[in-house]
């Protein structure tokens, strides 16, 4: 197995549905523009508030992928 190297980002994903779904959304979106997704490690989790209710779910995840030296 050769060496590999990855990097790690943080991204916040936001949903009206659930913590589940922002964490989706999160992934979603960084696959968009990144190769080799490997790991996306929940962090912390919170809840905006508007007009005394929940409006949205917020996740924060930390994400791995493949380094190939051409990612910042």
């Amino acid at each position: 197995m050769p060496d590999s190297v990855y990097k790690i980002i943080e991204l916040v994903g936001t949903s009206e549905v659930s913590w589940e779904d922002a964490a989706q959304v999160a992934v979603n979106r960084a696959a968009e523009t990144l190769e080799d997704l490997r790991v996306a490690e929940v962090v912390q989790l919170d809840l905006k508030i508007g007009d005394d209710k929940v409006i949205a779910f917020r996740t924060k995840v930390r994400l791995s992928f493949k380094y190939h030296g051409h990612q910042d």
